[in-house]
């Protein structure tokens, strides 16, 4: 659990940049055996963010780092604090014909370049998103732990992608995709062993479950 303090200390990192407008961009998904890849970015306009709605955000964190219940409770104050938001998904056919990591670069580029107006600092968390871009984007590592804005960003990502596995669930029954919204966990590796896979499944990923799929 995140402390009531976390949000202030973040905003305090993306205030130092010495800029009005701060943009930041994460991911949810890159890790998974099924469901989308999904990235956001939140643009705060600092000029605008009133002490009330740094207490409002005072458990911003990585969304790793917080509960269901605490992410469901942060989303919707991200949403209206946020002078813009941004939501890029890439399914799981993208992801086996083009790669991992060129989906995952290419749209946290797109997130950010919906939501940059001129002067805006832009931040990725981690991932260096090339120069051929309107803006500079710098990354930060762990960047969802240290700027308010990729934290925020982090937070749209993974509520939204949750709530598509659990939508998913119900159109593909039997693989769980509402407890482990696509995570490699050993119910859902049983499942692919006892049912195949869907048209969830990433089929690029070298996974073990899709191995045994195969010699069984």
């Amino acid at each position: 659990m995140a402390s009531r303090s976390n949000g202030r200390k973040l905003f305090i990192h993306d205030r130092k940049f010495g800029v009005r407008f701060v943009a930041g961009a994460d991911e949810a998904g890159r890790g998974c055996l099924a469901g989308p890849l999904v990235a956001a970015a939140v643009l705060f306009d600092l000029s605008a963010i009133t002490p009330r709605d740094v207490r409002a955000l005072g458990r911003l964190n990585d969304s790793k780092q917080l509960g269901e219940a605490e992410r469901a409770e942060l989303y919707p104050v991200v949403m209206r604090t946020a002078a813009k938001v941004s939501v890029v998904s890439r399914c799981s056919r993208g992801i086996d014909a083009r790669g991992l990591h060129r989906t995952n670069l290419n749209a946290l580029r797109e997130s950010l370049t919906r939501v940059y107006r001129p002067g805006t600092q832009c931040l990725s968390d981690g991932f260096a998103l090339g120069k051929d871009l309107p803006f500079v984007a710098k990354p930060i590592v762990d960047g969802d732990t240290k700027s308010a804005a990729i934290a925020a960003a982090s937070i749209i990502a993974k509520v939204t992608r949750d709530r598509f596995m659990k939508r998913a669930d119900a159109l593909h029954p039997g693989w769980e995709f509402s407890s482990h919204v696509g995570y490699s966990t050993p119910e859902h590796r049983d499942a692919i062993r006892r049912q195949g896979v869907s048209p969830l499944h990433r089929m690029s990923f070298q996974s073990l479950a899709y191995q045994q799929l195969e010699i069984s």
